[in-house]
């Protein structure tokens, strides 16, 4: 899925956050913010932190990635990056 902007990405944490059972002041206190960042997220406020975005998405199960570089390397023959490598989610340009 190519999410295409920040209300499209605030309702994919939701669902994710659901999902997992967890409540909005649960997430936020996972991820270190309070709860009105949780909630604007999840609304798709478009000016929220990235940082802080970044961090509630990875702590709801998402790793996130370039589709186009991905595609990229697929047809320039380079391997793709396997998901134990600890450097996977670093782009690679």
């Amino acid at each position: 899925m190519i999410i295409k902007n920040a209300k499209e990405f605030g309702a994919l944490i939701r669902q994710k956050r659901k999902g997992l059972g967890l409540t909005q002041e649960q997430l936020a206190t996972r991820c270190g913010v309070g709860l009105r960042f949780i909630v604007d997220l999840e609304r798709g406020k478009p000016s929220c932190h990235l940082g802080k975005a970044l961090t509630a998405a990875t702590e709801v199960g998402f790793r996130l990635g370039d589709v186009s570089s991905t595609r990229a390397r697929a047809t320039k023959g380079v391997a793709p990056v396997k998901d134990d490598d600890p450097l996977s989610q670093i782009p690679s340009f």
